[in-house]
C-alpha cells in the first residue's frame, strides 16, 4: 500500500518482491508457474535485489491490494479534482500531492491509524536497502551481424569480430554505449553514436586485410596506381573525386589496383587508358575490358582532314558551326 503513495511516502528502500501485471513490456510469457520477464525488467530487479512476481492474466486477486488502491485514488483524488482546470503540468502535481499527503495523513475508519503511521512502523523496517548507484535503463535488442560484420542498432552501425559476420548478435542499449553479446559472452562495446547510416569499427574486429586497406589514405591509394602508370592512377584520381567523400570510392581503387595480380600491369594500364577514353569509370568497367580482352585491341590513329578545295561552290565544314 505504501507504494500506492509516493509522492509523500518517499520509500528510501526496495520491497522484497514485486507483483505487477502480465503486461507486454515486462513479461514475455504469461506462466502461472515460470513466467518469462523481459531482460530489461529483469536487469532492474537484479540491480535492487528484488523479485519479480507477474500475477495471472485476468486474475485481479493476485494484487487485491493495488486494484483497491486504484479505486481508493479515483475517490478522494480524482474525483475532487475532476471540476478543476489546471494549465501546467506542475499546478496538476501540485494539487494531486497535497490530496496525497492529506489522505496518506487521514486515519482509517476499521484500523483506527493512518497509512503512514503504518508505513513508518511496519513496511519501512522491511525493505531492502537502495544500492549506491541508481539502475542504468537498457533496452536489448536481437539483430544479425551482416557479411561486413557489423549491426545495426539505431541506424548506425557497430563492428563485431569478423568471425561473427552472419550470426545472430544481441544488443544492449543504453544512452551511452552499445554492448553486443553472442551467445551470452559480451564480444563488442562501442560508444553511443546517434549518426545515421555511419559505421564505428574497432580495428581488432578486421581481419588483417582490411585492417591494411582501412590504414590507407587517397595519398597513398593514387602512389600505388602511379606505380602501375599514369593512366590507373588517372584513373584512380576520378574515381575518388566522383564521390561526395574519397573513402566512398577506396574500395573501387583497391579493387582496381588488385587486378594487376591477375592480368598484370600492362594490361591494367592498357585497360584504364582505355576506359579514360571510352568514359568507363568504375571497376566494373575495366573489369568488363580486361575480360573481354578490349585493351589488347589497337586505338584507331586519327587522319588528319584532307585540304579542301576553295571553290564558290563549296560551303566548307565552318559553314555548319
Amino acid at each position: 500500500m505504501a507504494a500506492t503513495w509516493a509522492p509523500s511516502l518517499p520509500l528510501a528502500g526496495v520491497a522484497r518482491q514485486i507483483v505487477c501485471d502480465s503486461l507486454k513490456a515486462g513479461v514475455t510469457r504469461p506462466s502461472r508457474y515460470e513466467p518469462g520477464i523481459s531482460r530489461t525488467y529483469q536487469e532492474m530487479a537484479g540491480h535492487y535485489g528484488t523479485a519479480v512476481l507477474p500475477a495471472r492474466v485476468r486474475r485481479p486477486r493476485d494484487k487485491a491490494k493495488v486494484e483497491a488502491a486504484v479505486q481508493i485514488v479515483q475517490r478522494w483524488v480524482l474525483a475532487r479534482l475532476r471540476h478543476r482546470r489546471f494549465f501546467s503540468l506542475a499546478e496538476l502535481n501540485g494539487a494531486i500531492r497535497e490530496l496525497v499527503t492529506s489522505l496518506n495523513d487521514r486515519p482509517m475508519r476499521h484500523l483506527g491509524t493512518s497509512r503512514r503511521t503504518l508505513f513508518e512502523s511496519l513496511e519501512r523496517p522491511a525493505l531492502l536497502p537502495l544500492p549506491a548507484e541508481p539502475f542504468a535503463y537498457a533496452e536489448w535488442r536481437r539483430c544479425r551481424a551482416g557479411l561486413d560484420y557489423h549491426v545495426e542498432v539505431g541506424g548506425h552501425f557497430y563492428s563485431v569480430p569478423y568471425r561473427l559476420a552472419r550470426e545472430v548478435i544481441e544488443a544492449r542499449v543504453t544512452d551511452q554505449a552499445v554492448e553486443l553479446f553472442h551467445q551470452g559472452s559480451r564480444v563488442a562495446s562501442h560508444l553511443r553514436n546517434p549518426r545515421q547510416n555511419r559505421h564505428t569499427t574497432t580495428p581488432d574486429h578486421m581481419p588483417s586485410a582490411h585492417r591494411r586497406h582501412a590504414e590507407w589514405t587517397p595519398t597513398q591509394l593514387l602512389r600505388e596506381a602511379a606505380v602501375v602508370g599514369p593512366a590507373t592512377a588517372a584513373l584512380v584520381e576520378c574515381i575518388l573525386t566522383a564521390k561526395p567523400h574519397p573513402e566512398q570510392g577506396f574500395r573501387a581503387g583497391l579493387g582496381i589496383l588488385r587486378l594487376s595480380r591477375g592480368y598484370g600491369p600492362e594490361r591494367l594500364q592498357a585497360a584504364c587508358r582505355r576506359g579514360l577514353d571510352i568514359g568507363a569509370r568504375s571497376l566494373g568497367s575495366v573489369q568488363s575490358i580486361l575480360r573481354h580482352g578490349l585493351d589488347r585491341t589497337c586505338r584507331p590513329e586519327l587522319v588528319p582532314d584532307e585540304p579542301t578545295f576553295e571553290h564558290g561552290n563549296i560551303r566548307g565544314r565552318g559553314y555548319y558551326h
